[in-house]
């Protein structure tokens, strides 16, 4: 038994958008690009903000979702810094900001509340409820059931079992508690998500790429693959003092790291190719009886591995953020000014990256 050739030439184009707080605006340039290039795509894929990211762009309120999430980023943008403020000067004083009053449309910090006192303890810093009520004013989660829509996928992680925890708009209801269930980060002290019975965090904290995640969800089509890289995996310089390590540390720990995924998919493919030729040879070849009753009892197996599976990342593009300068809470920056030049950024990049994607 084989996969029909519609099935077994199926390819699919994906969208993988990492975590990395205020630096999601830089997703959503990209996705203005592929929006103005025309690039249809079929699953879109994501974590921490990317997931939020993604969540937009699956079930955006009206049929323009390049739109809906440029409005967005532009919500979650503050007016927060003096003009007089430049380079590092104005990066410090907004991140700063948002760690000390948070940000009104995305996270609360909870010593603004009255309950909060010296005794107080809590696991977390921040509540994310802002960002959910944000959510609902441009997500329609009954949008996802429209076959136009690009299907979602969203990653988090399971606190008590320490494993992935995979949200599928195939088989999941999604409500805004799924989307932010993939943000809570602990190192900046951002709350967990209930949802059931699960105590959800960051996604990013098993993998801030989901590529492997989506070959799972969708194991017989073949991927064309666009991630957005907001950590450069590369840096020439060493750092220079403590919080430049920190820096890099943090790059490298959330930076891509697909090129294994891709590897072990080409090898896979070569084996199940391998497989379904041999299978081919044994069922044109005459067997006795005995034989032909083992074939039969290991057929389920064969159908399982080569038939089932077997899809292989056809092409990756990156899309790579660039840095002008190395800061660690770079990603804490909501200064409007500063979520502007992402979004410019990232659309100027993605055209470039993009202008090629899937002609050959």
């Amino acid at each position: 038994m084989h996969r029909e050739s519609s099935e077994k030439d199926c390819i699919e184009n994906v969208l993988v958008l990492q975590g990395g707080g205020s630096l999601g605006a830089y997703e959503c340039g990209v996705y203005k690009a592929i929006d103005k290039l025309k690039i249809k795509i079929d699953v879109v894929a994501g974590t921490s903000i990317g997931g939020i990211n993604a969540a937009i762009i699956s079930a955006s309120k009206s049929d323009n979702p390049a739109r809906d999430l440029e409005a967005f980023w532009l919500t979650l943008g503050q007016t927060v810094t003096s003009p007089f403020f430049i380079g590092r000067m104005k990066e410090v004083s907004s991140s700063a900001y948002s760690a000390v009053w948070g940000n009104s449309n995305a996270f609360f910090p909870l010593w603004m509340t009255p309950a909060f006192g010296f005794l107080y303890n809590s696991p977390y810093l921040y509540d994310m409820s802002p960002m959910k009520a944000t959510l609902e004013k441009f997500v329609d989660y009954t949008k996802l059931k429209d076959p136009s829509r690009p299907r979602l996928i969203i990653t988090s992680t399971d606190i008590q079992s320490g494993k992935p925890t995979i949200f599928d708009s195939k088989y999941d209801t999604f409500t805004s508690d799924h989307v932010t269930s993939g943000a809570g980060y602990p190192f900046y002290g951002i709350s967990w998500t209930k949802v059931g019975k699960r105590y959800l965090w960051d996604g990013t904290l098993l993998s801030n790429t989901p590529i492997r995640e989506v070959i799972d969800a969708s194991p017989t089509c073949d991927k064309r693959v666009i991630l957005v890289s907001l950590f450069p995996r590369v840096q020439e310089e060493i750092p220079k003092n403590m919080m430049d390590s920190w820096h890099r540390a943090r790059d490298i720990m959330h930076a891509d790291k697909t090129d294994q995924t891709i590897r072990m998919s080409k090898i896979i493919s070569r084996y199940l190719t391998m497989i379904n030729k041999m299978h081919e040879i044994l069922e044109s070849t005459s067997l006795d009886d005995v034989n032909r009753k083992k074939l039969a009892e290991i057929e389920p197996e064969f159908n399982k591995l080569a038939c089932q599976r077997g899809a292989i990342i056809k092409d990756i593009v990156r899309v790579d953020r660039k840095e002008d300068s190395h800061y660690l809470f770079e990603d804490a920056d909501f200064a409007i000014d500063t979520i502007k030049k992402l979004i410019r950024s990232g659309e100027q990049d993605a055209k470039i990256a993009l202008e090629d994607f899937g002609k050959s």
